[in-house]
């Protein structure tokens, strides 16, 4: 038996519990794997809540790393020993050891260790779709990303000004903005005591720009769309402030015939190819010293509970770790 920390009922921190769980023997197409550290995702807490419903008991967590100690029938290409991560479902990264299945996993290479992989598997593939697939950044483009603190935004900032780009973020204290100019943003943006869409018009000459990336939500939605350039790209890709209200698509068309899309990181990995893609170049653009990680916090995995409520009053920055 292992320890996991898991829900019987969706709601607060508190309904998550630090219990003993049978894992067994890893069945056709899984492996078996030692957990070295679980990342933390705001995704989590979507799951603890209810806003994406999941059947229930489940054992939270996305994303993870670790040694694989057993290999199930038909898996070839990952072997015992291996250092793997994984960044998709099914759930279960908050345990001391789990089953996943093997073609959701990448073989870690040298230069990336264990806890380095689980701290940006989720947040750095999302941020290669984003600047990479979602909207292509080029060197000229001026872009917009709010939460420019958080572990995508820091990612985000650097990725973004090695391609060329000019980077506008939003914070929400001076504390964060300081973090983030240090992470690639041109300008910084506190909204609570400027107004962004204001600001962004300031910086453009009028013009906005032609991609939003917001992982806010509710309470940034109005304003990013105002935001945007003629033709503008408005990608909603969380919702940290709780979800986006209804849309009148018809708005669109009078804010300048705007696109709207929601991706998501299981889309843009669901083929194996796709998936090995995009961690491929999320590791040669860390090895290559471009996009530099930072651990600013780590909890022990039974305090995951602590860690969502740190998470949720937005008192973490950057990316955090659950370590067994």
């Amino acid at each position: 038996m292992v320890h996991a920390i898991r829900i019987h009922a969706v709601g607060g921190p508190e309904v998550m519990k630090w219990e003993e769980v049978e894992v067994g023997s890893p069945g056709p197409g899984q492996i078996r794997i030692k957990t070295s550290a679980a990342g933390l995702n705001y995704l989590d807490t979507y799951h603890r809540t209810g806003l994406y419903k999941l059947p229930l008991p489940l054992t939270l967590g996305t994303e993870g790393s670790g040694v694989v100690t057993a290999v199930g029938e038909g898996v070839s290409d990952i072997t015992v020993g291996d250092r793997v991560a994984y960044a998709s479902a099914p759930l279960g990264s908050y345990s001391e050891e789990r089953l996943m299945q093997a073609d959701r996993c990448v073989v870690l290479p040298d230069g990336i260790d264990d806890k380095l992989a689980a701290a940006i598997m989720l947040k750095g593939m999302t941020t290669e779709y984003l600047v990479q697939r979602t909207f292509k950044i080029k060197a000229g483009d001026t872009v917009l990303f709010h939460a420019a603190a958080g572990g995508v935004g820091l990612l985000f900032g650097q990725w973004a000004k090695a391609l060329g780009a000019t980077v506008i973020g939003t914070v929400s204290t001076e504390d964060k903005a300081k973090l983030a100019r240090a992470h690639g943003y041109d300008h910084i943006i506190n909204y609570r005591t400027e107004n962004f869409v204001e600001k962004v018009k300031e910086l453009t000459k009028g013009a906005g720009v032609p991609v939003v990336y917001d992982g806010v939500g509710k309470d940034t939605w109005a304003g990013s769309l105002d935001c945007l350039s003629p033709f503008g790209l408005m990608v909603s890709f969380g919702n940290a402030s709780g979800p986006v209200p209804p849309v009148d698509i018809t708005s669109l068309a009078g804010k300048g015939s705007l696109y709207v899309t929601r991706p998501t990181l299981n889309t843009y990995t669901a083929k194996r190819a796709d998936l090995v893609a995009s961690a491929k170049a999320l590791f040669e653009v860390v090895k290559s010293g471009k996009v530099k990680v930072e651990i600013p916090q780590t909890y022990a995995l039974k305090d995951a509970a602590q860690a969502h409520t740190d998470l949720e009053a937005r008192k973490t920055t950057g990316s955090t770790l659950l370590l067994p």
